[in-house]
Formats: C-alpha cells, sequence, structure tokens
C-alpha cells in the first residue's frame, strides 16, 4: 500500500466536508454525458437572482467562478476547481477519486431499466417480485407507483443515470429492516467488479398523494477495488470520522468510526460536536440535501436555502478551527436544475481549503489531490496513488 506512514508529532486535524451536487461548470467531456452547458452553482445562482453566501464568499467561491451574488475575495483561501480521472458522474466516483482511487472503466447503468435476467436476479435474491423497474426520480417513483406497491406488497425499483438499483418500499408495507435486509443480499449477490455499483435502499411512510421518503435511506456499495487514502491513514494510527453517507460509500472501509447524517442538520451537529472535541484524526463529511433533496427536484430556491444553512454553519466551524486544522470543501459532482433530465450532471467540483499557508492560491486539479493533501497534513506522507499534494506547494 505504500511506506510506513505515521501521524505528525503536532496535533492536526483535516475536516473534508463534500457539498453534495454542488458542481462548478461543464467539464470537457460532459456533452458525451448528455451534460454540455452544465453549471449548478451558476445556474442555482441565475435562478434565485444571485447567491447570498457569505462565508463562502470571503473564502473565495467567487474567486473560482463568476457567480451572481458572490463577489471575488481579497482574500480568499486556497481555492480551484477538481476534475474526475475516470469516468462517471456518481457519488461513489466522485468520493472514491477524492480519496485516490481512480477506476478506468465506467460501472454498468441501466437507462431502460434491468434487462430481464438481472431482474429475475433481484427477484429471486430478495424474495419477490418488483414493480417500475424504469430510470426515474425516486419522488416521481414513489408516487406514480406507491398505490401499486400498497396493494400489492411488491417493492419499487428504479434506476438512473448512475450505477444504481434502489428499492423503495412503505415502512406498513415492508419494514426499513426487511428492505435492509433485501438490500444486503442483494449486495452481497452481486459482487463482481463489473457489477452495479451501489444498491439502495428507501424507505417511505405517509398516504396516496402524501408519500414521503424517511431518512432511514441506506447505500450498499461495492468495495473500492484499491485502497485509499483512508486505509493508509488508518494504518498510519489516524482516526478516520465519517459522517452521512461517506463511509457507506466506502463499504466502511478505512473508517474507525462513523456519525449520523442522514440530513444536512444530523451532519452538521456531527461535525460541530467532532470539531469541538477530536485532538488528532480526519473527519470526511457528505451534505446531502443539495443532491437528494433539491438538486433531483431541480429546486433552485431550497439549494440555495440549504446553502445557506450550511454557509452559517462553515462561519462557526471557521471560529472554532485550531492551530493544525485543515478545513476543505468541495463537491463529488454536480445535479443542474437547468438540464434537460433529472440526473447528475458532468462537472467540475469546488475547492476551498484553510490551513495555515495557504496563502490565497488558486490550484486547479484532479478531485484526488485532497487525499494527498489530507494523508500530507496528517503524515507528512506520500503514497503512491493518484492525487498530488497542494500542501507541498504552500
Amino acid at each position: 500500500m505504500g511506506p510506513e506512514l505515521a501521524p505528525r508529532d503536532m496535533q492536526r486535524r483535516a475536516f473534508v466536508v463534500v457539498i453534495d451536487a454542488c458542481g462548478v461548470g461543464e467539464l470537457p467531456d460532459a456533452a458525451r454525458y448528455g451534460d454540455a452547458g452544465a453549471n449548478t452553482l451558476l445556474h442555482v445562482a441565475q435562478a434565485v437572482g444571485g447567491l447570498e453566501l457569505p462565508t463562502f464568499g470571503r473564502l473565495g467561491l467567487g474567486n473560482i467562478l463568476d457567480l451572481p451574488g458572490v463577489a471575488p475575495s481579497r482574500a480568499p483561501v486556497l481555492h480551484g476547481r477538481l476534475a474526475p480521472l475516470g469516468p462517471g458522474k456518481d457519488s461513489s466516483t466522485g468520493h472514491w477519486e477524492l480519496m485516490g482511487v481512480v477506476v478506468e472503466e465506467p460501472p454498468p447503468t441501466y437507462p431502460d431499466g434491468l434487462p430481464a435476467p438481472l431482474r429475475d436476479h433481484v427477484e429471486t435474491t430478495i424474495g419477490s417480485p418488483v414493480i417500475c423497474n424504469r430510470p426515474q426520480n425516486g419522488i416521481a417513483a414513489i408516487e406514480e407507483y406507491g398505490e401499486e406497491h400498497l396493494a400489492g406488497g411488491w417493492p419499487i425499483l428504479y434506476t438512473s443515470q448512475d450505477s444504481v438499483i434502489q428499492l423503495a418500499a412503505h415502512t406498513s408495507v415492508i419494514s426499513a429492516e426487511r428492505l435492509y435486509a433485501m438490500c444486503a443480499a442483494l449486495r452481497a449477490s452481486l459482487q463482481a467488479p463489473g457489477a452495479v455499483r451501489r444498491v439502495i435502499a428507501r424507505p417511505f411512510d405517509g398516504a396516496p398523494g402524501g408519500f414521503t421518503r424517511t431518512t432511514g435511506r441506506r447505500d450498499y456499495t461495492l468495495p473500492p477495488p484499491s485502497p485509499s487514502q483512508l486505509e493508509l491513514l488508518a494504518a498510519a494510527g489516524v482516526p478516520v470520522h465519517g459522517v452521512g453517507k461517506a463511509p457507506e460509500l466506502f463499504a466502511g472501509i478505512g473508517f474507525s468510526s462513523v456519525h449520523p447524517g442522514a440530513t444536512n442538520g444530523e451532519a452538521i451537529a456531527s461535525m460541530e460536536h467532532l470539531i469541538g472535541e477530536l485532538d488528532t484524526g480526519l473527519v470526511f463529511a457528505n451534505l446531502i440535501e443539495t443532491d437528494q433533496v433539491y438538486g433531483h427536484r431541480k429546486d433552485s430556491a431550497g439549494f440555495h436555502r440549504a446553502l445557506q444553512v450550511i454557509d452559517a454553519a462553515l462561519a462557526r466551524w471557521l471560529s472554532a478551527t485550531r492551530e493544525g486544522d485543515l478545513l476543505l470543501l468541495t463537491a463529488d459532482h454536480g445535479c443542474d436544475p437547468a438540464s434537460a433530465h433529472t440526473d447528475h450532471t458532468r462537472e467540475y467540483a469546488p475547492l476551498l481549503a484553510w490551513f495555515a499557508g495557504h496563502g490565497g492560491r488558486r490550484r486547479d486539479g484532479p478531485l484526488a489531490d485532497v487525499g494527498a493533501s489530507v494523508l500530507d497534513w496528517l503524515t507528512g506522507g506520500r503514497a503512491a496513488l493518484a492525487g498530488r499534494s497542494f500542501i507541498a506547494d504552500a
């Protein structure tokens, strides 16, 4: 896995916060994914008449790209745009690449629903027929098929442009625990390198016309195909704390502890607890609602409100930082509300990194620079993984 590493002598901490789907412009190959012209933050800003994000603005969000409402900072932190080295535009791809795992071949997707042999395998494995089997927004799927599900008891299966199989079930028909068992069994049965990347459990409740997904979502992800920076940190004795869905995207590998984050409120509370309590280690957090609640629903106003809540939390986090801290904000992909579809968009991710000696520089590069920089910050080491530390450039 690389050279032997150990924590630095001085107490250092790193906080990596992924603001899900917060893309900042189309990648050069975006048209191949149907995403020509995508720019999530710009189009959200245009839709709401300008963003009101004073803390992000002070750090340099407006130095990364021209954004209505966000002027360039005169004293930015290290800032720039990050790009994936491999194909894809899903959460697992983005998070894996942030920690140095690059997959050369795209995972399977099901733009026409699952083919018959795979659907048969799903039904045999979970012990039930399924309904829907279409690429669909999750809210639309339960609205359209929820009553049929209540009548027949069969789970709703839907897909997207991502490499996912999602199973939704009303908690009064299939308990959340039973749904989790179904998804875990399906994940265990689909383990080949070319298997679907994620199986996602989506419990919901409520009555027809008012179905609501619960906060009980669980992602069952293929393990990364190669070691990540997280495993190198763990091997070096550095505690690695996961918040929200980040640990699930790595199948838990490399994490020493997991903290609540099913909603942004939970994730922010976990972040604030960890900032106040930890003496050393990495916190790797995902803030999900810009993607799950607002991006896929093309709700620009809600997306902006979610960013404003994060902006206020960010101000508190900065006030609680210590000497020896690295606080880094980024994303995993886009989810442009102006796109013709409701799926993720192939975009650059923003980079804002506060640490001693950042110098206010612009630093564009691959997503993998994040993990390389965290490893450098916490251990002073390098690894033979993708990415180059921007700490070393300071």
